[in-house]
């Protein structure tokens, strides 16, 4: 892991990490246990690359915690994450906060279950005034619907005329989106050996370096993410124009 770390140039980094974390009910299954056990182990996976992050100066890290299309999970698994993230905001909000992490929340909100809006809300209101990482958490969140979302709110501004059609930009129309307070992600991260984005930030992601690791979620650990920015340092950006214009 040492290694790893010193082959990172600190003058290189990614300002924003974005990470789909999956396989945690794989990795369960794989361990004869129920799928449940492997969203628990998850959450050191968790507290694990916040700190890692932290430690290396990345200012936004976006993890995609549950997905709109998760609400049609079975039941028990749904209840059981909820009240999974329900415990874990209860017992890490001191932590974060005393390592001056701020918290931010994406994602439909009004389909969280009551106790747990209250826990993110407190969460939020504590680290608000942190300098520290910015950690997203994508929670009933999907790219589709942040953009019908968007599409709501432009037209709705539009007909109020509060906003004239040809004065919408790509910077407009980012000012509608969840995303409006944060840059777009350098590097998207996906585990579990899965090679898709799976409607996770699909404006934002347009110019992201991808990388995907068969590494279960359960078992990613810092040295996995100091591999990502190894990997993702070694190529070049070029954002449409050749070689030769970025030198």
């Amino acid at each position: 892991m040492s290694d790893l770390a010193q082959q990172i140039d600190k003058n290189r980094l990614p300002r924003h990490i974005a990470i789909i974390m999956d396989g945690n009910g794989r990795w369960a299954q794989e361990q004869g246990q129920d799928r449940l056990f492997g969203h628990y182990h998850g959450v050191e996976s968790v507290r694990n690359i916040v700190e890692g992050a932290a430690e290396l100066g990345i200012e936004y890290l976006t993890l995609y915690a549950f997905s709109t299309e998760n609400w049609d999970r079975p039941e028990y698994e749904v209840v059981g994450l909820m009240e999974l993230l329900v415990s874990t905001i209860r017992k890490e909000a001191e932590v974060l906060h005393r390592n001056k992490i701020r918290l931010h929340v994406i994602g439909d909100m009004s389909m969280m279950p009551d106790n747990a809006r209250k826990e993110l809300n407190e969460a939020l209101e504590m680290t608000a005034q942190n300098t520290g990482l910015n950690l997203i958490m994508a929670l009933s969140y999907s790219g589709r619907w942040e953009l019908l979302n968007a599409v709501k709110q432009v037209a709705r501004d539009v007909q109020n005329g509060q906003l004239d059609v040809d004065a919408i930009t790509q910077e407009v129309l980012q000012q509608y989106l969840c995303t409006r307070a944060f840059p777009d992600p350098e590097l998207m991260i996906r585990t579990s050996g899965e090679y898709r984005i799976s409607n996770f930030l699909l404006y934002q992601l347009a110019y992201a370096e991808l990388y995907f690791t068969d590494v279960r979620w359960p078992d990613f650990r810092k040295e996995n993410l100091y591999a990502a920015i190894v990997d993702y340092q070694s190529r070049e950006r070029r954002f449409g124009k050749t070689s030769a214009q970025i030198t």
